[in-house]
């Protein structure tokens, strides 16, 4: 008997606990909801676009790069020392060829950063020539020889509509005169197309901006009020989440003793197992998202780090462009360089025949078949001698250079915090791999990161810190740490469904603009409950 009286009053206590705790639970997750039920529109509303416009919808463009061609030496009347003599230039920055309107030009970078272009056949310069060259390589990407062009002006920094995410700066944006209103995106520098926009793509670029990455708040407030407004939101909806698992999931059964009297019907039916369901993605979205929001403090800096000395024409007279050793028969194109106060031209040659039969050197999903392959030469320019392995000594010295030499530009507010790792003298530090990217690795150097051919470069420091070095335009391609790793995976697999990938790009996105839409209507049926309820 007594064993009897003291399991129902340790039911009777357990009941009020749970029913106060039930109460206060309910209270509380429609609290958060209604917190959060703006943001989660603007979120899901906006990721449900993203699926759609950037695969089902993908404007489509004739060309997307610039295809790689021989250049014939007896192009070349002029050395690019007479060039420079003739018009009387005495210091640059750095030349290399480009034949465009059925001429060639030497592209001379000026100490000012500008770019000038000389005619090889007459050693003239072509007035104007950076924006004729510009709107030629539009017209190659756009295969467009007719549409007028409405506006061309230069990008020198990143934009709502031309975001860091296309990494090229500056770049030429040419908008054409046609139905789409298309917008071209040009490197002349390199002969690379940025990105292109029509009209609905730009669209979709502004409602994306605004809805999913709260750009609207940089009119009010800063960057970090921004980033801290949505991890706080993203925190509160992961907490939403966790609230409806434990009360319609977890501790349903025991909840629901007390409803007896209110049995949940239609709209609260529905907005129980659904929300059951969908709590692990918003869970996973929620996660991901605020991860990746940390990594979004600083301002991308990575589009101003390049090693770009001052040459003297008085110092590479001893060897004329034109007089290289080399096989001009393979000749691509030429730059030069200084490497341990030695100057150097470094000449890009056609891949010699392998033979026969080719095997493919990488299965990377990003490689097309068409695509050729370049040979790196870099040659002595005072004894015209060829020096084997440099580009792999060059592209350590530049790691070196962005990491302990750089100079820290006065114009770009770089985060110098952010740059702890990168100030370990890589000189004492072990090489564990070094790799040559002539196609993109959807896992370790994916096509976000634009720039190829590039030298992976993985130190043995704390962070197991990797760097990309593109030798041809002496640049710093990418950075990537372990933590950077974990959040690359994390926002990979978290937000964008990478995991789904054994399915494909279609089912994988379907699957992405499924979990987004039931997470918006299981919001809605909430938010319709509680005004039901008022």
């Amino acid at each position: 008997m007594n064993k009897e009286k003291k399991k129902r009053k340790s039911k009777k206590k357990d009941s009020k606990f749970i029913k106060k705790i039930k109460q206060n639970m309910y209270k509380w997750h429609r609290v958060i909801g209604l917190i959060t039920i703006i943001p989660v529109i603007f979120w899901t509303l906006s990721g449900l676009m993203h699926p759609f416009m950037a695969h089902f919808f993908k404007p489509e463009i004739a060309r997307d790069k610039l295809e790689t061609q021989l250049i014939d030496k007896s192009q070349l009347h002029f050395s690019i020392q007479e060039v420079l003599q003739k018009n009387e230039l005495t210091q640059f920055k750095n030349f290399r060829i480009v034949t465009f309107n059925n001429k060639t030009y030497y592209q001379l970078k000026t100490i000012f950063g500008e770019l000038w272009y000389f005619d090889a056949a007459t050693a003239k310069k072509l007035e104007n020539g950076d924006q004729i060259y510009a709107e030629w390589l539009s017209r190659y990407f756009l295969d467009d020889q007719k549409s007028p062009v409405k506006q061309s002006e230069v990008v020198t920094e990143f934009t709502s509509q031309y975001k860091y995410v296309n990494r090229y700066l500056p770049v030429y944006k040419l908008t054409f005169n046609r139905p789409d209103a298309m917008e071209i995106y040009v490197e002349t520098s390199s002969g690379k197309l940025a990105t292109y926009n029509p009209k609905s793509r730009q669209a979709f670029i502004w409602f994306f901006d605004t809805f999913h990455n709260w750009s609207f708040m940089d009119a009010i407030t800063n960057n970090s009020i921004r980033i801290i407004t949505m991890i706080f939101l993203l925190t509160v909806i992961g907490f939403s989440a966790l609230s409806g698992i434990l009360i319609y999931g977890l501790l349903w059964k025991q909840f629901k003793k007390t409803d007896s009297l209110e049995p949940k019907r239609g709209l609260r039916k529905y907005h129980r197992q659904i929300g059951i369901w969908i709590s692990l993605f918003t869970l996973t979205f929620a996660f991901s998202g605020a991860y990746h929001a940390t990594t979004k403090w600083s301002p991308y800096t990575l589009s101003q780090m390049v090693y770009e000395p001052t040459f003297k024409t008085s110092d590479i007279v001893k060897t004329a462009n034109t007089n290289l050793n080399l096989d001009w028969s393979r000749f691509q194109n030429i730059g030069i360089i200084m490497f341990n106060d030695t100057i150097y031209y470094r000449c890009q040659l056609k891949e010699k025949e392998k033979g026969k039969y080719k095997i493919a050197e990488s299965d990377s999903k990003w490689k097309k078949k068409d695509d050729s392959k370049s040979e790196i030469v870099y040659i002595n320019a005072s004894t015209n001698q060829i020096v084997p392995g440099l580009d792999l000594q060059y592209a350590e010295f530049l790691a070196y250079y962005f990491t302990g030499g750089a100079p820290k530009l006065a114009c770009c507010e770089i985060d110098m915090s952010s740059y702890e790792e990168e100030e370990v003298n890589l000189e004492n530090v072990k090489l564990l791999e070094s790799k040559v990217f002539t196609d993109f690795e959807s896992r370790e150097y994916g096509f976000v990161n634009k720039r190829l051919p590039v030298i992976k470069l993985a130190y043995d420091t704390p962070e197991k810190t990797t760097y990309f070095i593109e030798t041809s335009t002496s640049r710093l391609a990418a950075v990537i740490k372990n933590s950077d790793k974990v959040e690359g995976y994390s926002f990979a697999f978290l937000h964008k469904f990478l995991f789904m990938d054994w399915a494909g790009k279609n089912i994988r996105d379907l699957s992405m603009v499924l979990a987004a839409l039931t997470i918006l209507i299981v919001s809605v049926l909430g938010f319709i409950l509680f005004l039901k309820k008022k």
